[in-house]
């Protein structure tokens, strides 16, 4: 099913981590969490656009198991689909991360994790930036 233009719910809900684990990442049924990846989506296609290049999702929604599978933070804004771990190739993350911060781009957190980047569209939309270990 496509979100947006160039995003498909499949790419949101794909995990090579959930499939070695035999974890069913798909939300229930008129969860809010189908919206909630809209909107993250139609933010990844702003990214998309800032960039003109194609955005490639690592790590969208994440059902709690699987969450704690990959170590998720409890809280995590991946639990509601509202973050996604992304990469540009030829892109290095802290230079997707710089872009993204520099630009008028809504978001709640975006952070250079070393080999992605993490964005959260988080309703605070506080614009916090980290780069993961410091």
């Amino acid at each position: 099913m496509k979100l947006t233009e160039h995003f498909t719910l499949q790419e949101f809900l794909y995990s090579d981590t959930a499939g070695r684990h035999g974890i069913n990442n798909v939300p229930p049924d008129n969860s809010p969490v189908y919206a909630n990846l809209r909107k993250l989506a139609e933010t990844l296609e702003q990214v998309r656009t800032l960039f003109g290049l194609p955005v490639h999702i690592n790590s969208g929604y994440r059902c709690p198991a699987l969450n704690k599978a990959v170590g998720g933070v409890r809280n995590s804004a991946h639990l509601a689909g509202l973050a996604a771990d992304i990469r540009i190739d030829g892109i290095a993350p802290h230079d997707v991360t710089r872009r993204i911060t520099a630009s008028d781009l809504a978001f709640d957190q975006c952070i250079d994790e070393g080999t992605w980047t993490h964005l959260s569209i988080d309703p605070r939309m506080r614009r916090q930036v980290f780069r993961a270990g410091s």
